[in-house]
């Protein structure tokens, strides 16, 4: 009982597969994305209300959502969605008038699998940026104060295969100059692309296909990275120290006995973090830091040292792989997650400020 306890808050179920949950910031509301049978995209704001889960508003957009953020919203009052969808489209709306976007364009020729914002609500120095990861293998960095082309882009060299581009993440935006935005695919290959110098700052591959990537905290200097994979998976990378040939120091954990579907921080501790998988469990970690964190090689070169993973608590709440999962910015252990039962849920982590 000294441990945290992963409580089930409520459930409702949809009638639509979802594919993503977000929080709205400052609020006891949620949103979920996802696709209705017919292939028409489904956008659901939720409250929780008297201990349970209320349905505030629903719409129905003619393609299929598979992914949001709100990271790139400019203000906490001014809450901008973005959002991909199966066709290939960014689209940005306001969710006090949300019968169209008021950014639109066609991002990818193929669904936009994953994607994130910074610069936003008082997250990570520098412009408000948005990149979406699609199966086309293409990385675009949006701006939605330039139309219609993308700031920046990372795809496959000519006579390169196309790899299906299943993650993709921001960090390093402690000032306004240095930023960089970290890709997965499906044969796992992990690239990270320096946007100040527009080059690989670093690329490996971990063998198995990478489903989540996830910065502990997008707005310092890099930290660690997590990332999640098929076979069972989950790979912490020490971003402190980056060795010329050896990269990054990780430690390796493998949990869920399934796809580990997604790795999201606590926002109120960066060194715990909640891994959802295709079993429809999830698993509370918290990482360990090595008594240090570099060590000097026989050349004299820095090599970073990986610190531990502990298992906190885990819970199964689903037959089915777990689709979307967010943590509340606004309350410690507050979380909302979706399965592909056709189920949102409300989750109260207990005990983690005393960790």
């Amino acid at each position: 009982m000294d441990k945290p306890q992963i409580i089930l808050h409520s459930q409702k179920s949809v009638n639509y597969t979802v594919f993503d949950v977000k929080w709205i910031p400052t609020s006891a509301k949620f949103i979920s994305l996802g696709n209705h049978a017919r292939g028409t995209g489904a956008l659901d704001i939720f409250e929780i209300t008297h201990g349970d889960i209320a349905l505030i508003s629903q719409y129905e957009k003619p393609s299929a959502f598979k992914c949001g953020t709100f990271g790139a919203s400019p203000t906490r009052e001014k809450r901008h969605l973005a959002t991909g969808n199966f066709d290939g489209y960014i689209q940005v709306w306001d969710l006090e008038k949300i019968d169209k976007p008021i950014y639109s364009v066609k991002g990818h020729k193929e669904i936009i699998n994953a994607i994130d914002g910074i610069g936003g609500l008082g997250v990570g120095e520098g412009a408000p940026e948005i990149a979406t990861a699609s199966r086309d293998g293409r990385v675009h960095i949006w701006d939605t104060r330039q139309a219609d082309v993308p700031v920046a882009s990372m795809e496959p060299a000519e006579g390169e295969t196309k790899r299906d581009c299943w993650a993709v993440c921001f960090g390093n935006a402690f000032n306004s100059s240095e930023r960089v935005v970290c890709s997965g695919y499906d044969n796992g290959d992990v690239k990270l692309f320096d946007l100040r110098t527009m080059s690989i700052r670093w690329e490996t591959n971990i063998k198995n296909g990478v489903c989540c990537l996830e910065f502990d905290r997008k707005d310092i200097e890099m930290n660690k990275l997590v990332a999640t994979t098929l076979e069972s998976k989950i790979h912490v990378f020490d971003m402190k120290t980056q060795h010329n040939e050896k990269g990054f120091a990780s430690v390796v954990e493998k949990a869920h006995n399934s796809t580990v579907w997604l790795g999201r921080h606590l926002p109120q501790n960066r060194d715990i973090f909640m891994t959802c998988g295709g079993s429809g469990s999830y698993y509370l970690w918290k990482y360990n830091y090595p008594e240090k964190r570099v060590m000097t090689q026989s050349d004299n070169t820095e090599m970073g040292v990986a610190g531990s993973l502990t298992l906190l608590q885990n819970i199964g709440l689903s037959s089915q792989p777990a689709s979307g999962f967010d943590w509340s910015l606004d309350k410690t252990g507050l979380a909302c997650t979706s399965a592909f039962d056709q189920t949102v849920r409300v989750l109260i982590t207990t005990k983690l400020n005393t960790i």
